[in-house]
This record gives structure tokens, C-alpha cells and sequence, in this order.
């Protein structure tokens, strides 16, 4: 069950992400957006979306440096253990508290607007689950690892680099605490989910925007 849950559940995951995003742009294109929905509620989303997409692009960022970059590349360069928990507790725990804030903003937008309602589907019902399971879960990962006696870049980092290598190593993942444990769970049932769903707009850089000729306004 070990190897299922830290081997082929990622490679699933991983499998979703790419081929089912690939055949939803290629079969279905048209379906390809993020179903913008300012024209129902824009107050609200004025705050939220910005504040949400900001901190998730922080976010990100500590996840790749976290979790992609091994410790002996960071301790090459000066930064020690202690330096880099530091940074990651406090830099991420503000990016984190953004996060949850900008998350939570959005789903009373979501699902307590009357409009908003009307405009939401069974399936972003179930994206906002493991969305908020996933951010939730690693928030609280980062608060209740505060005195860093879990050091995730020595099991989690390698484990997650193993799977890249072609080479995975299960047995890292066996000791860590269940809520890191969840939190890589959730964000595996989020990349399952993710192509059918209105987050393939995050895989779109909008290029033709820069070349385009601009839509002109006019009030009645």
C-alpha cells in the first residue's frame, strides 16, 4: 500500500496533469478557460483574486526552492539549515496567511453570493475541497513545524526528486507526520482533478493580448 500511495499515486497524479490537459485543450478547447464570472460579482473579487494569486505565486516559489533545490546546493552557498527555516517559517508563513485569507475570500464569493451560486458547478465544488485541503494542510504544516524538528528537505525534497529521477524512494515518506502526509496526498487528488476543471487557465500565457488591437469601451 506504501508504494502505491509514494510511487504510482504520484505518477497517476502526474499522468492526469499532463495527458488529460493535453487532451482537453486538443478534444475540447473551446472549454478551455476560467470561466470568468466578474460579470456577476466583481467587488469581493477585487480584493480576493489578487491577494490569493500574489500569495500563491510566493508560494510556489518556496516550493520549488524547498523542495526542488537540494540542502547541500543551499549550504554550498552559505545558507545553513537554521538560516533557511528562518526564512521559510517567516517569508512563508506571511505568504501562507495570505493564501488561506485570499482562498477563504474566495469560496464566501464563491458559494454565499446568490449569483455566484448559480455559476458554480459539482466540480468546483470538489476542486475547492482539495484546493483548501492543500492549503490548509501545508499552512499547517509550516505552523506546527515551527521549531523545525521536521527538516521536510531531507525526506520529503529527495522523495519528490526520486520521482523525477525515474528512481523513487518510498521508503523516505514512511516516518514523516501525518499532516505532511495529507497535505502531499491532497495536492496529488488536486493535479487528478486539475484538467477537468477551470484551473487549466493557470497553463495559459495570454501572449496575444500584447498584439492585439484594443477593445474600445463606450458608455451609453
Amino acid at each position: 500500500m506504501s508504494e502505491f500511495i509514494w510511487v504510482g499515486l504520484p505518477y497517476i497524479a502526474f499522468t492526469f496533469l499532463v495527458i488529460g490537459s493535453i487532451v482537453r485543450y486538443t478534444v475540447s478547447e473551446r472549454t478551455w478557460t476560467t470561466k470568468s464570472s466578474e460579470f456577476l460579482e466583481k467587488k469581493q473579487l477585487k480584493i480576493a483574486g489578487p491577494l490569493f494569486h500574489g500569495a500563491l505565486f510566493f508560494v510556489f516559489l518556496g516550493h520549488v526552492g524547498g523542495v526542488l533545490v537540494p540542502q547541500e546546493v543551499m549550504e554550498f552557498f552559505g545558507v545553513s539549515e537554521h538560516q533557511y527555516h528562518a526564512m521559510a517559517l517567516y517569508i512563508g508563513g506571511l505568504a501562507g496567511i495570505a493564501l488561506v485569507v485570499g482562498f477563504f475570500l474566495l469560496m464566501r464569493r464563491r458559494f454565499f453570493s446568490r449569483y455566484m451560486k448559480v455559476n458554480t458547478s459539482t466540480m468546483d465544488v470538489w476542486l475547492f475541497l482539495f484546493l483548501g485541503l492543500t492549503i490548509c494542510t501545508g499552512f499547517a504544516a509550516t505552523m506546527l513545524n515551527a521549531d523545525g524538528a521536521f527538516n521536510y528537505r531531507e525526506y520529503i525534497g529527495p522523495w519528490f526528486r526520486s520521482l523525477l529521477y525515474w528512481h523513487p524512494q518510498p521508503a523516505l515518506m514512511e516516518h514523516i507526520p501525518v499532516i505532511f502526509k495529507v497535505h502531499m496526498l491532497s495536492w496529488m487528488i488536486v493535479c487528478i482533478i486539475f484538467p477537468f476543471t477551470r484551473l487549466v487557465h493557470c497553463l495559459s500565457i495570454p501572449f496575444n493580448y500584447l498584439r492585439r488591437s484594443p477593445v474600445v469601451y463606450r458608455k451609453r
